[in-house]
């Protein structure tokens, strides 16, 4: 198992309002993360996969949701140059969301008395994405009328085929291979997972996601980016919109579906129907997707 031979201390920017506690909370019941990560006296500890390399990371809030002060340990087993750091730095800052200016949806949410109740209990809620959207984008694949726990296995020899592993603090974590790092070879991977049509979707999906840059993933057109999500192989309207809102934060657009109406009515305390939502939304323009973020997590 690799021990750490290089650790740096890093500052990590992060837009007021910002808790911690809130993402933290999160965490703690988000359940296509769960056992990979450590939550523990308001850190949390995990691993991440960064050009190739295993990195844990440690990240501490030491001031206020309107002040914060977020510091960063980076763990590594070989030494990290300064193109590894920096990508570092962003995919862990991407992942909490940390620059996410929560102000333009908390100013509408004064005139909309039941959606500023639910601000004043979520009050500096970042989004928490997958670390990368091709994690996403494979357990979207992995969960398609799959049992979670079957999902969970399927991850995880994944995992132990090709990603890799970092100590931190004298615990194992395990971080999830980039699209590189997964054959784009359907029989090699259904050795690993047993799964001949699932193999099939994610040697798709590792294909298509080694083919593009990630910052256009992140900021280029909306609609080009889910055309081009949903012609990958395996990848449906559902896991498109899932990995646009889970593992890229585009969350300037939302639409209805069952869990968001029923999250929706009773915030409202009616019954909110798909034309009622999108009026609902109206109001909130390029933050619609951060207003039903907050509405699927109200409580």
């Amino acid at each position: 198992m690799p021990a750490t031979i290089d650790r740096i201390s890093v500052q990590l920017a992060a837009t007021p309002p910002f808790d911690f506690q809130q993402s933290l909370s999160f965490l703690g019941e988000f359940s296509p993360m769960q056992g990979e990560h450590a939550i523990a006296n308001h850190t949390l500890t995990r691993a991440i996969m960064v050009q190739g390399q295993p990195l844990g990371f440690v990240v501490a809030d030491g001031g206020m949701v309107d002040q914060p002060d977020i510091t960063c340990a980076i763990h590594s087993a070989a030494p990290l140059d300064a193109t590894t750091k920096a990508a570092a730095i962003d995919r862990i800052s991407f992942h909490l969301s940390l620059s996410d200016d929560l102000q333009p949806l908390y100013k509408v949410a004064e005139t909309d008395p039941p959606f500023h109740a639910v601000v004043q209990r979520r009050y500096g809620l970042h989004q928490v994405k997958f670390p990368t959207p091709f994690e996403n984008a494979c357990w979207a694949v992995l969960t398609q009328r799959n049992p979670m726990p079957v999902a969970r296995k399927m991850k995880d020899k994944l995992v132990a085929a090709y990603g890799g592993t970092v100590e931190v603090e004298g615990r194992q974590y395990a971080a999830f291979p980039e699209a590189h790092q997964i054959p784009a070879d359907a029989d090699e991977l259904e050795r690993q997972i047993g799964n001949s049509q699932k193999a099939g979707y994610l040697a798709a999906v590792a294909s298509a996601f080694q083919q593009v840059g990630e910052n256009w993933l992140r900021t280029g057109d909306y609609d080009e980016v889910a055309a081009w999500l949903q012609n990958i192989r395996g990848i449906g309207a559902w896991s498109a919109k899932f990995v646009l809102i889970r593992g890229l934060g585009r969350l300037d657009r939302t639409s209805p579906d069952d869990e968001l109406l029923r999250a929706a009515s009773k915030v409202y305390r009616e019954a909110i129907t798909p034309d009622r939502l999108v009026s609902l939304a109206q109001p909130y323009g390029s933050m619609q997707g951060y207003w039903s973020f907050y509405l699927r997590n109200a409580n």
